[in-house]
């Protein structure tokens, strides 16, 4: 009878859906638990909240890396100023660990409901996830195990690397495999931690899923992008924000919002803020999202690192922290920058960043706050991108694809938990869409739209914290441009980052394969070789 690795911990009330009265059975031993007794509806929840979760593997190299964040702390360094730092062997390979681990679960959970008719929407399910989860590893590192991956046992210890190019294709046939096994008649996931087994939603993610990874190839493969997309916007994406792919995490458990949980460590609140790339962009634009978005704390450093009190919104003040910069007492300390608006408090109480704008707490920093995956305002970015490129995705003009984007990204704000829902500031955001989009409408030029799309996408994937996506898409349109830091011993020869190198632990336990893959790498294995969509 064949055995089952449990590794996820069940009976947890994130994950109330999944508990039966047979917890207790199933428990007690693993080594007597077997495929026929196991519920593998249990494997869902477990992946998709690790397939959601990100933290510092994000905050140390994506947030920063375009722009979007930007800090004094030395910890940072690996995405503020391209140096090593914070636990830079360790955070090169988290993108690949953890998206590997939440593929094998849904792995298994498939392994587990193959041939099965009552489980079919299960398995379907598994195939999307899995795609999100390894869409992750290739997009960060290029070429990697796909064909031969999460096999171990069946013996494959070594996997191969597929290359990028064919990953793409299985990933996007695999989709839509799936996407067409999705059946609302059949039975429907009892753990579904993101639609609560709404198979209709799950299409729709499937599509937009699909639009998205369409898209990852307009510079490489132009007419294998098209043909994707329209294939996915005549399926059906995304159509408003409640189909948002997102999972609500649930600190009281043990399952936290592993992004909030970094971002409340007392050195990473007081030091991390808003890029100033990115609060001159929304400053220039009149973006009704500063103000909602951003927050001054308090002046003095007590008060700046006290998490229980509210910083100020008022727009007028809000500034953003330059990229490169420290506290170190050098040529580079922020307080040698000639924009530096100068420090907050006083005598003992001085904080040097003070005064610039960092992440809105009540928003942000809730640790049972959402995770979003994929977004309702990507997908209407990315239609309004397919419209401008003269692709045949539907009647909806770029402008309103553009327009709906915007909104949906505002909106989507306050879907990170409960106090963001009631929070004024974001209704009267989007309610001011209209006004701004009046005020910066879409242009008639084919490239300055797609740069506006970009970076509104740019806008969108930083806002809600999708920090992998925001760097991938950048690099994909490179959009919006954006100047490099300039800082010593950098290990990107002043260039921002356009890969990670692969897991540290590779060399030594598949070597082959790994040294076949990096023979493949102009540049070899380093932060300025490029992955194949990216040319």
């Amino acid at each position: 009878m064949k055995k089952v690795l449990i590794y996820i911990f069940l009976g947890s009330a994130l994950f109330q859906s999944a508990c039966t009265k047979e917890f207790a059975e199933i428990n007690t031993d693993p080594n007597q638990t077997s495929a026929d007794v196991f519920n593998p509806n249990y494997l869902l929840s477990q992946s998709e909240y690790e397939a959601s979760q990100s933290g510092y593997t994000q905050l140390l190299f994506q947030s920063m890396w375009p722009q979007v964040l930007a800090s004094t702390f030395s910890y940072y360094g690996n995405g503020d100023k391209y140096v090593a730092s914070g636990s830079f062997d360790a955070y090169k390979g988290r993108t690949w660990s953890e998206q590997y681990r939440a593929a094998s679960l849904a792995f298994e959970m498939q392994n587990l409901t193959r041939d099965k008719e009552n489980y079919t929407n299960l398995y379907n399910i598994g195939t999307i996830v899995k795609i999100v989860c390894l869409s992750k590893v290739t997009d960060c590192y290029g070429d990697v195990p796909y064909s031969e991956a999460l096999r171990g046992k069946e013996g494959i210890s070594a996997p191969k690397y597929d290359a990028q190019q064919d990953i793409y294709n299985s990933m996007l046939s695999e989709l839509e495999t799936a996407i067409n096994g999705l059946d609302a008649s059949k039975d429907v996931p009892s753990a579904d931690v993101i639609y609560g087994g709404d198979i209709t939603k799950w299409k729709k993610f499937g599509y937009s899923l699909m639009l998205k990874l369409a898209m990852r190839l307009t510079k490489v493969d132009p007419a294998t992008a098209q043909s994707w997309a329209e294939k996915a916007a005549a399926g059906g994406t995304f159509t408003s924000i409640d189909d948002n792919a997102k999972v609500k995490c649930d600190n009281s458990t043990g399952y936290g919002n592993n992004t909030t949980g970094a971002l409340r460590v007392p050195d990473d609140y007081r030091e991390v803020r808003w890029s100033k790339t990115f609060i001159d962009y929304l400053n220039e634009t009149e973006d009704p999202r500063v103000g909602v978005v951003t927050e001054v704390a308090q002046a003095g450093l007590a008060n700046n690192s006290n998490q229980d009190l509210a910083g100020d919104r008022t727009p007028g003040i809000q500034i953003g922290l330059p990229n490169g910069y420290d506290l170190n007492g050098g040529a580079t300390d922020i307080r040698s920058y000639a924009g530096y608006p100068g420090s907050t408090g006083s005598g003992d109480d001085i904080a040097p960043d003070g005064k610039y704008s960092r992440p809105t707490t009540s928003i942000y920093l809730d640790r049972s706050g959402a995770n979003f995956i994929l977004t309702y305002a990507e997908t209407e970015l990315l239609l309004a991108e397919a419209k401008v490129r003269g692709w045949n995705v539907g009647s909806t003009t770029a402008a309103e694809h553009y327009q709906n984007g915007v909104t949906a990204a505002i909106a989507s704000l306050a879907q990170f938990n409960s106090a963001a829902a009631g929070d004024a500031a974001i209704a009267a955001a989007v309610a001011a869409v209209p006004a701004f989009i009046a005020a910066n409408p879409l242009s008639g030029t084919t490239e300055t739209a797609l740069e506006q799309i970009n970076t509104q996408y740019w806008v969108a994937t930083g806002t809600l914290f999708n920090f992998i996506e925001t760097w991938c898409n950048w690099r994909r349109s490179g959009y919006p441009v954006l100047t490099p830091v300039v800082y010593p011993n950098g290990f990107s020869n002043g260039t921002i980052p356009r890969r990670i190198p692969y897991n540290v632990s590779e060399p030594s336990t598949n070597g082959a394969n790994y040294a076949a893959a990096v023979a493949n790498l102009a540049g070899g294995d380093t932060f300025t070789s490029r992955v194949w969509w990216d040319k």
